[in-house]
């Protein structure tokens, strides 16, 4: 407890940017390496990005490669977890569910774990990145990958409460609202954006959904080189309520950082209240 007269220390967070390839250790070396680096710093929550695990050459060694939620990776993701006493936003676990032998595809899942290991959450990326830019960028994720059927209500975490989504979700306002609704004050969108699309709409539309649901956005991104066909944007930021850039990665795997500031997103709430300015007899309600 903060002594009388002294304000209290704000949560800090950190967010990763790596540079995941198809080797599925050395990015666990990686990303491991980040979270004791941000748990030494005091951070109470670390952010790492869409592919944390690893980026494949293509869709048949991404589905060679999956592994379920009980499996080895997140056993050890668990056991780091709580050996640094930090919660894991592990943003994008290419996850063999229940349906895996009947299918034969996987989810795009985001996992969330406390600082004793255990699994909280797990939100399965309901937007799929099927996008041709001609001559630029070509992906089709619902070539191999199902779709999440619901969002996840926000989780109560040691920064705040955490509304959870994946990537191509940061194109849909409707999502964010829906968090915001049901509670949010972070929203987290763990990513691996193409070049050609992250320099023209990553940071705009990050800045547009911290905006509208006045939540922080946290944005763990892969950036770089994952293999000799994929080239990723980059850019790991953190947006305040107001819509102001507080933290940014540069180049190359590293961590930001960022105190959340719970006052301060009230306080943004309060003079500007657009949640209660909606208008859903028009334009009809946006929930979970």
């Amino acid at each position: 407890q903060a002594m009388e007269g002294r304000p209290s220390l704000k949560p800090l967070v950190a967010v990763g940017q790596v540079t995941s390839t198809p080797d599925k250790e050395l990015n666990f070396v990686a990303c491991s390496g980040l979270v004791r680096e941000a748990a030494h710093r005091g951070a109470c929550l670390v952010f790492l990005p869409e592919g944390f695990d690893y980026i494949g050459l293509n869709p048949a060694q991404t589905l060679s490669l999956a592994e379920g939620l009980d499996g080895d990776l997140m056993r050890r993701y668990s056991q780091l977890a709580r050996e640094c006493g930090v919660w894991l936003s592990l943003g994008g676990f290419h996850e063999r569910g229940r349906d895996w032998p009947t299918t034969q595809r996987i989810y795009n899942c985001h996992v969330l774990l406390d600082s004793a290991g255990s699994l909280v959450a797990a939100y399965r990326k309901t937007h799929l990145c099927d996008v041709e830019l001609e001559g630029r960028v070509s992906m089709k994720e619902s070539s191999f990958t199902n779709p999440g059927t619901e969002i996840v209500a926000p989780v109560d975490t040691p920064a705040g409460k955490l509304g959870l989504s994946i990537c191509y979700d940061l194109r849909f306002p409707e999502l964010s609202l829906a968090l915001r609704g049901a509670g949010a004050e972070i929203l987290t969108y763990p990513s691996a954006f193409t070049f050609p699309t992250g320099s023209a709409h990553w940071e705009v539309l990050l800045r547009a959904r911290a905006i509208e649901s006045q939540c922080y956005v946290v944005a763990a991104a892969q950036s770089g080189q994952n293999h000799e066909h994929r080239t990723s944007y980059g850019h790991t930021l953190v947006v305040d309520p107001w819509g102001a850039v507080v933290a940014q990665c540069s180049e190359g795997t590293g961590l930001c950082y960022a105190e959340i500031d719970l006052d301060y997103l009230r306080r943004v709430r309060r003079q500007i209240p657009v949640h209660a300015h909606r208008r859903p007899d028009l334009y009809g309600p946006v929930g979970l």
